[in-house]
């Protein structure tokens, strides 16, 4: 049996899949209306294909409790936030629940962490709460790290298609616990070291920061000279061995916004490229703002309280807001003094923030401006809907005339 630790956006899916995959599964979460939500038969998020396989693995035993279980595995799939001011990997999360997991797990039982952590994270934080209960690691207690590697709005075709890396101190165990995710996973599965596995995961979304934030800067040049940079970066990617990602309003999510600051908080010497590319993705929403605001004064809008953000969650078609691009924006505004931008995002229904609506219609009929934060696919078949508006489209998804970009 596995005890998978945290059923958040990553441990809930990889409960699920593995459940329906044959795998005897207890999923645990400390949050007890979490908990009480999925035992009445219903998920805690949207995600496409989530319901049915929900449905699989409920079929096929899974049970879901506050408590940690006695077993042979657990895996550890909870937040790992980062200091904003040092920049390094917060892992209390993390640290807390192999705390838990100590109090119950027999000698011989295997730890998986799959929490996405910075290189060093583990010897610094994990195997010190292992050691400190009195097990020897490896011969007692065998410690894995399986970085997740999905995305939302695509987690259960990644689950099964994508790549694994296993990082294990005894390639055997290693081995051993590849089984498992193969029970599942059609990508390859490779299996290394822990502190590389550590690294390889930091480095892929570190890259994709990277190329996102040299779009951004791109965008930022040919808006001071008028160009098009879309145009451009159309052109440029002809070249076979050119890719160049498309700028945008601000860069979200627990991955890419946050990743690559583990890298400049423990290599801050070293790191100078990708500290500056982090520091121009979080500039864009102050960039954005800054558009509306040109863009008021170039048609004549006055009132502030007439503009609209279209999109709360930080990519398109998901229900997810960590690190989102627009509650950026709005802190931005707020530490500015100024507060008034209406807001809608079909995927929000609860409050979030200020002046938040509920219905497309009656948002669009609130505002004379609507600047286009996610292109969801309600937006993008309702383009008919923006004619006689003024247009701010920072993810270049709408080409009525007249548009502004970023």
């Amino acid at each position: 049996m596995i005890n998978v630790i945290g059923l958040g956006y990553i441990g809930l899916p990889t409960a699920l899949m593995m459940a329906s995959h044959g795998v005897e599964v207890v999923g645990t979460d400390y949050n007890k209306n979490l908990v009480e939500t999925l035992n009445a038969g219903k998920t805690t998020f949207k995600e496409d294909g989530l319901d049915e396989l929900f449905e699989e693995a409920v079929k096929a035993g899974i049970k879901f409790t506050n408590e940690y279980q006695e077993t042979d595995m657990y895996i550890v799939s909870v937040p790992t936030p980062y200091d904003k001011f040092s920049k390094k990997v917060d892992a209390c999360y993390v640290v807390e629940a192999v705390k838990d997991v100590m109090k119950v797990c027999p000698k011989g039982a295997t730890v998986v962490i799959e929490s996405t952590v910075s290189p060093g994270t583990i010897d610094k934080y994990v195997r010190p709460i292992i050691e400190e209960n009195g097990f020897t690691i490896g011969e007692d207690i065998n410690l894995v790290h399986a970085p997740e590697r999905i995305i939302p709005g695509n987690m259960v075709y990644e689950l099964l298609h994508n790549n694994r890396t296993i990082g294990a101190d005894d390639p055997e165990i290693g081995e051993k616990v590849k089984q498992y995710y193969a029970s599942f996973c059609q990508g390859e599965i490779v299996v290394t070291d822990i502190r590389t596995a550590e690294m390889t995961k930091v480095v892929e979304n570190t890259f994709r920061a990277v190329n996102i934030a040299f779009a951004n800067e791109l965008a930022k040049i040919c808006r001071h000279d008028n160009m098009d940079v879309y145009e451009i970066i159309k052109i440029c990617n002809m070249h076979p061995r050119v890719n160049i990602l498309q700028p945008g309003p601000g860069v979200g999510g627990h991955c890419i916004s946050v990743d690559p600051w583990f890298l400049v908080g423990d290599y801050l010497s070293l790191a100078k490229v990708i500290d500056e590319s982090m520091k121009t993705n979080d500039g864009m929403p102050d960039f954005v703002l800054n558009r509306i605001y040109e863009i008021m004064k170039e048609t004549g809008l006055k009132d502030i309280n007439r503009v609209g953000l279209y999109g709360l969650t930080y990519k398109e078609n998901v229900d997810d807001m960590r690190e989102s691009p627009t509650l950026q924006l709005l802190e931005s505004q707020e530490r500015h003094l100024a507060t008034g931008l209406k807001v809608y995002d079909p995927f929000i229904e609860n409050d979030v923030v200020a002046n938040q609506y509920y219905d497309l219609d009656a948002f669009l009929d609130s505002v004379d401006m609507v600047v286009l934060m996610v292109g969801h696919n309600e937006i993008k078949e309702n383009m008919d809907k923006l004619v006689g508006k003024v247009v701010l489209d920072t993810r270049h998804i709408c080409f009525n005339e007249g548009v502004y970009r970023i």
